[in-house]
């Protein structure tokens, strides 16, 4: 399960495009709780602390616990906006978790017993279609990832939501199609090799 982040804040006085950029040049963040039957809560954060957060790789699949004058709110990270030359985050919203909330969050997916997959020990090539699921669970059940079982998997053959053992209480978001995750690609040399076969056949006709 995912980690729960601690984010210390502070809760700003003033709004506006002039103060927020004040806290920027301070180090701070604009940022926003919001979400429940509650006032939206206008804070700010530290940039450091958040980046720090950010570069974790599991941010937005994460429960952040945003702390304000000794008070604490369970949160789900929605949005950090950056700035579109230096890529330091310049806004971010939360989203108020009531407790037992089921939430919507992408979970990458990893391979695994890729030595047991016949298309990939003969030199095929795990081509991923979709690096992260959509997922539904309960927001303290949310998985860092998702592993996929490759076993028995050969050239030519694709792996769909339906073959993914998903973990208890975590459903899939997409549930009109069974999707595709990732395929078994033929080896650049047997394609080669299945051109040239037709082209000989395409010139004997």
């Amino acid at each position: 399960m995912s980690d729960t982040l601690n984010l210390p804040a502070e809760t700003r006085e003033r709004a506006g495009k002039g103060a927020s950029r004040d806290l920027r040049r301070n180090g701070r963040v604009p940022a926003v709780v919001y979400g429940g039957k509650e006032e939206p809560l206008v804070i700010h954060v530290e940039e450091k602390e958040l980046t720090r957060q950010l570069m974790t790789g599991h941010f937005f699949n994460s429960i952040v616990e945003v702390e304000v004058g000794g008070q604490k709110f369970r949160t789900q990270p929605k949005d950090v906006a950056f700035h579109p030359v230096t890529d330091r985050p310049v806004h971010a919203d939360f989203l108020r978790l009531a407790k037992g909330a089921t939430v919507h969050v992408n979970v990458p997916v990893v391979f695994e017993n890729e030595e047991l997959s016949p298309g990939l020990k003969r030199g095929g090539v795990l081509n991923i279609v979709r690096h992260d699921l959509e997922l539904v669970c309960d927001a303290e059940k949310i998985p860092h990832e998702i592993s996929i079982d490759v076993t028995g998997f050969d050239v030519g053959e694709s792996i769909h939501i339906s073959h993914v053992k998903l973990p208890s209480g975590v459903e899939s978001a997409i549930t009109d199609r069974d999707f595709t995750i990732a395929t078994i690609a033929a080896p650049s040399a047997l394609r080669s090799a299945e051109g040239e076969d037709g082209n000989e056949e395409g010139e004997g006709q």
